[in-house]
């Protein structure tokens, strides 16, 4: 049901908003290095939005490989009656 192209840009996707995780982290950290409140505002709250946002994204992608991955091994094994 579902062919390669569509498990690599599953990976793909999930390797991107592990990357922009990573990068919210180092941004979060780095507003805490801030000496200007104004600039710490902005950076820690927008390093929060980038976290949450890429980790949603994630965990849906992850849970639609779940799904997939479930799905192709119940019809391998046929219909049951």
């Amino acid at each position: 049901m579902f062919n390669i192209f569509w498990w690599v840009r599953q990976f793909i996707l999930i390797f991107v908003g592990c990357f922009f995780i990573a990068f919210g982290i180092l941004l979060l950290v780095s507003a805490y290095k801030m000496n200007d409140p104004y600039a710490f505002i902005m950076a820690f709250f927008s390093a929060n939005l980038m976290i949450l946002i890429s980790a949603t994204l994630v965990l849906g992608f992850v849970l639609r490989l779940v799904k997939a991955y479930k799905l192709s091994k119940k019809n391998e094994d046929g219909p049951t009656e």
